[in-house]
């Protein structure tokens, strides 16, 4: 069928290979023996399809808008220059890929960068851009792209620059120097990780001293419930101990999970306060053990005195 814009062709899937060729007006071609057809669409005035079909039985019968006489000479003429083409999965009919062409990729050209009193040395593609340029100096220096300024002949270049359209030529030299404002940001990062790295530790040091003043409290706890008075002047010293760590614990200026972890112990330290406080109660009503002892009393032997008289 034959439209204004394009062709259509019904082909059986068993299509292996097609030849097409630039012709001057559009035909149509059809299978005797198709079965399951697709549709294939060529447009006119640019090219012609020549289907072969291997599995089918007879060859294929032209009909068209052109004569037999003009329909010989455009198959002789079809034969000069035949372009193979295949069809993809979705059914689009597209030119078979060569395995023998190949393209030319451009030479590489090695650059010599500078960085402080570092050298560095890396192949690049020529026709690459100066922003390529830096991820590959990121691997070299350990900067991150943003953090680069790349100079070349005395100016900075973009990252959308490219080598060749800037004259880079082989072991061109090229100055790498640090953003200033990513050295501004790396040592405000240095501090705030200084400041959060010395709260961790401050927490830890008064964790450690809670861990040793909660293990006194559940041994008054045990000491209590067996029956055996506890001093009330044990229970108040270790009161204090516990509001000193709390002191400690407000003077921490933490953020983050550090802010976390000091709210857990300042939690904590109160609980053992508040155990400490329900337990002066029931210790006030034990009665302390008195302990009394007998004395035996034992009477010396009477002692004889024997004086002597001296003249």
């Amino acid at each position: 069928m034959v439209t204004a814009n394009r062709t259509e062709l019904s082909v059986t899937p068993h299509l292996l290979s097609c030849n097409y060729k630039q012709a001057d007006s559009p035909h149509t071609w059809r299978s005797s023996h198709c079965r399951d057809k697709h549709k294939v669409s060529i447009f006119p005035g640019k090219f012609r399809a020549l289907l072969d079909v291997k599995m089918m039985k007879r060859r294929s019968n032209v009909s068209g808008l052109m004569g037999n006489e003009s329909s010989t000479t455009t198959s002789s003429s079809l034969r000069d220059e035949e372009v193979e083409c295949e069809i993809r999965p979705g059914g689009m009919l597209v030119q078979k890929r060569s395995e023998k062409a190949h393209v030319l990729l451009p030479p590489n050209v090695r650059l010599r960068v500078s960085y402080g009193a570092l050298r560095y040395e890396i192949s690049v593609n020529s026709q690459a851009t100066f922003g390529e340029v830096k991820k590959l100096l990121t691997a070299e220096t350990g900067l991150q792209a943003g953090e680069q300024r790349v100079i070349y002949r005395g100016k900075e270049r973009e990252n959308g620059e490219y080598l060749d359209t800037c004259g880079v030529k082989e072991r061109s030299k090229v100055i790498l120097m640090e953003d200033p404002s990513s050295i501004e940001r790396r040592y405000l990062e240095m501090r705030r990780n200084a400041k959060i790295q010395s709260a961790y530790r401050a927490i830890s040091d008064v964790s450690m001293e809670i861990d040793k003043l909660a293990d006194q409290v559940s041994a008054i706890e045990k000491s209590i419930s067996k029956g055996v008075k506890v001093p009330e002047v044990q229970i108040t010293t270790l009161i204090e101990m516990l509001m000193r760590q709390a002191i400690k614990l407000d003077s921490i200026s933490a953020e983050g999970d550090a802010s976390a972890q000091k709210s857990l112990l300042g939690k904590r330290v109160q609980k053992c306060v508040e155990s400490l406080d329900a337990l002066t109660i029931p210790n006030a009503r034990i009665k302390p053990v008195v302990v009394t002892t007998d004395w035996e009393t034992f009477n010396p032997p009477p002692t004889m005195a024997k004086w002597e008289i001296f003249d």
